[in-house]
């Protein structure tokens, strides 16, 4: 644990933590004597990370500064490369699309807090701001991003279904048909990448808690180049999805969104 002033962050490196969070405040003007000077403020909407909003005072009087700490989750790393994250991360902060890095330390990063909310199921379904979602997605796919242009869609889906068998029971495999989902995705991979497709810079989780106002998306853990229409696929599955409700696992398509919404 770390940083007790209203709330703890649950870092494994905290002397770490404290050490490049001190740093950054100096970067900015400001010296910490006193680690108390550190107000700690649990932040809602992550799924696979906790976040905290970290003040402390300035050296100019009643000013206070703020960042994000972003402790990463307990074995997301079955998911994806966390290396790749940080690179995307540091290479979308350099061209404006998200906030700055600021600092890294063993199990986390801080971050350059961003003024904004988070999107709600709701907001999904706001035609103006589905209207904005749908331009900044555009300006997101066309991004021009460093390193080698590969779909990892068909390799990403077979490496997850590996995984899930393998902490998986006989019996939760056989209720979730996990048997039959390598062939599915060989299908799917066959019947998709026939013709032409559209390969772009891909978020891979367009979800609502992905989402903020006034602001692009702010997590890549999972982005990567992908066929540009499975952005927008998975976009429209996500409006199916309530990770507030009782059953954050199932989606609803009763609301997957119709014609006339899209």
């Amino acid at each position: 644990m770390a940083l007790k002033k209203n709330g703890f962050i649950p870092s494994s490196a905290p002397e770490e933590l404290k050490k490049v969070l001190v740093a950054v405040a100096s970067v900015w003007g400001d010296t910490i004597e006193d680690m108390e000077e550190f107000h700690v403020f649990p932040l809602k909407g992550a799924m696979t990370n906790e976040v905290f909003q970290i003040n402390w005072p300035t050296n100019h009087g009643d000013l206070h500064q703020k960042v994000l700490v972003r402790v990463y989750g307990k074995g997301v790393e079955v998911f994806f490369n966390r290396d790749d994250e940080i690179r995307t991360f540091e290479c979308m902060s350099e061209l404006g699309q998200g906030p700055r890095l600021l600092g890294r330390f063993s199990d986390g990063r801080i971050e350059e807090f961003i003024h904004a909310r988070t999107l709600s199921v709701a907001d999904l379904r706001d035609p103006e701001i589905s209207s904005l979602i749908a331009a900044k997605l555009r300006e997101f796919n066309n991004l021009d991003m460093p390193g080698p242009k590969n779909v990892l869609l068909w390799e990403r889906l077979r490496t997850w279904l590996s995984q899930a068998k393998r902490f998986c029971s006989p019996s939760t495999a056989k209720e979730f048909g996990l048997d039959g989902l390598e062939e599915e995705i060989s299908i799917l991979e066959k019947e998709l990448t026939q013709g032409y497709q559209e390969i772009g810079f891909c978020h891979n989780d367009l979800q609502y808690g992905n989402i903020m106002m006034d602001e692009d998306t702010r997590d890549y853990e999972y982005a990567s180049y992908n066929p540009v229409a499975y952005d927008l696929a998975n976009h429209f599955c996500e409006m199916a999805a309530n990770y507030h409700s009782e059953t954050p696992h199932i989606l609803d398509y009763s609301i997957y969104p119709d014609v006339e919404l899209v």
